[in-house]
């Protein structure tokens, strides 16, 4: 358990994250009263790279269930090894029905998922749930038992609950509104795009080797580039690929000539590239 939200953000950074005081003070009190973290923002901001480097801050293994249209238990909580269980119901053909049944329906033929998985864990573990707003509410509404209760109900088997909480982080890319039964469990976090200081501060810790000049001049032309009409905005880390890139080829400064040149690492749709070629040449 961190002490501070100072502890949180000394913990971030040394793990490459930069925080800022409502990131460090949402953690804390997350990890104070034992609730998920529920983080919202368009995609690119950073949410994901968070709670990866909360994981290794703390320190805890990181399990993560990607969220996707169509999800079910059997992805998210468990399914049985049909395969296993089918071996064994002709090994015992024409024996005790009763005693197969009970066998087929134990530990060993049980396959854990991301969900379970946590669940069962003895030791520290974060639990990723990764834009849980691509579920639909039926998908949603598996989380609950697990955010609530800190358990997960198998109808063949039981209650399998957890032998320790595990940290839970969800994101959301805010694609749909979430249940309010889902968010009152959570403490809630919104980032956003960071502030041309505060990117330059994170290219100049993820890229040691560049010119504050450098830094700072990226960081004004990506700020420039989010305020455009996109079809995707460039993420955090597109940005620092996008510094890298510049120092791979020998750039200290950046001209607004050259910027063209490699707006390929920073957008990915030619849309994209065009309509900030045109704007940032028109300057």
């Amino acid at each position: 358990m961190f002490e501070s939200p100072d502890r949180v953000t000394a913990a971030l950074k040394k793990g490459g994250y930069l925080s800022d005081a409502e990131i460090a003070t949402s953690v804390f009190v997350a990890d104070s009263i034992g609730k998920p973290l529920l983080i919202e923002g368009p995609a690119g901001v950073g949410k994901t790279e968070l709670a990866k480097c909360l994981a290794e801050a703390l320190p805890a293994r990181l399990i993560r269930l990607q969220c996707y249209e169509g999800l079910d238990e059997s992805k998210a909580l468990y399914e049985w090894n049909y395969r296993k269980q089918l071996l064994r119901i002709q090994a015992d053909e024409n024996k005790d029905w009763s005693k197969t049944e009970e066998d087929i329906f134990s530990e060993d033929y049980l396959l854990g998922r991301p969900l379970l998985d946590a669940i069962r864990s003895s030791d520290p573990v974060l639990l990723l749930i990764d834009e849980v707003d691509r579920l639909d509410l039926e998908a949603e509404a598996l989380m609950l038992e697990v955010l609530s209760d800190w358990q997960v109900s198998i109808p063949e088997f039981g209650v399998i609950r957890a032998q320790r909480r595990p940290w839970v982080v969800l994101t959301s890319n805010a694609t749909r509104e979430l249940s309010e039964a889902l968010k009152r469990r959570c403490v809630f976090l919104a980032l956003e795009y960071p502030s041309i200081e505060r990117e330059k501060e994170i290219l100049m810790t993820k890229v040691p080797d560049m010119p504050e000049a450098l830094a700072e001049r990226v960081a004004e032309v990506v700020r420039a580039v989010r305020n455009l009409e996109l079809k995707k905005s460039p993420s955090i880390a597109e940005s620092i690929d996008w510094a890298r890139s510049l120092i791979a080829l020998g750039r200290d400064s950046l001209e607004d000539g050259e910027i063209a040149e490699t707006l390929g690492v920073l957008l990915k749709h030619s849309v994209d590239i065009d309509k900030a070629r045109g704007a940032l040449t028109a300057k």
